[in-house]
């Protein structure tokens, strides 16, 4: 029988390949023990407003070399106000914005050790929403000190995985053999944009799941639906 497992480092309100990625594995893995990146969506994410895609993103006290486990936000200066207040101005108008906004409200006011703890809050918080059934784990709690494609499969191997879910990224430097030598079958996840109801002129794909949740609540049936037919 078949066990899957997906990897991703834990981003700020990320889009909704992302928990589809999720959906399709028995394990993800908030990969939390790799360099924060300024390029990664670790602390960042985008909403549509009517002036087009905004980055919506919030301050870290961090210095290089520093693991994404060892980062944390700079809640002194405020910008949780700033977010409530750009999400609120931007969606007060969508069909579901009362139960979601309170959600989101609810979940940034908690006090948080680091940027793992607030951003996987949201992402267990709306995959549970969801009905996504999925297991979680810390790649920290592993203590795997391997790097890159080696580190994946010894992380696989930990969890007794044989079905590795890649994103389509990482084909630039790993290959079908490097898992097949390891007893792991390598599979690439590929979602299709579903266009939804927005607010603002054109449809915009590459925004915060939080966009979806706003206009069509946490329904990921319709999702799953549209996978499975092939936008």
């Amino acid at each position: 029988m078949n066990k899957t497992i997906a990897i991703h480092q834990p981003n700020y309100l990320p889009w909704l390949g992302y928990f589809y990625k999720i959906s399709q594995s028995d394990v993800f893995v908030f990969l939390d023990d790799v360099q924060f990146s300024n390029q990664g969506m670790h602390n960042y994410t985008y909403l549509k407003t009517s002036n087009g895609p905004y980055r919506l993103k919030y301050p870290v006290n961090q210095k290089f070399g520093d693991d994404i486990k060892q980062v944390s936000s700079k809640d002194e200066i405020n910008w949780k106000k700033k977010h409530l207040d750009t999400i609120a101005s931007n969606y007060k108008k969508a069909p579901h914005f009362e139960e979601v906004f309170e959600d989101y409200k609810h979940i940034l006011n908690q006090e948080y050790q680091d940027i793992v703890d607030l951003n996987t809050a949201f992402i267990l918080f709306y995959a549970n929403k969801m009905g996504i059934n999925t297991q979680f784990v810390r790649s920290s709690e592993l203590n795997i000190e391997s790097n890159r494609t080696e580190k994946i499969i010894d992380i696989c191997k930990a969890l007794g995985g044989n079905v590795y879910y890649s994103g389509t990224g990482a084909k630039a430097y790993q290959t079908n053999e490097e898992y097949d030598s390891q007893g792991i079958e390598l599979r690439y996840s590929v979602f299709k944009p579903v266009e939804y109801p927005q607010l603002w002129n054109e449809f915009q794909s590459n925004v915060s799941a939080l966009d979806y949740f706003m206009n069509c609540g946490y329904d990921f049936s319709r999702i799953l639906k549209e996978q499975k037919n092939g936008v």
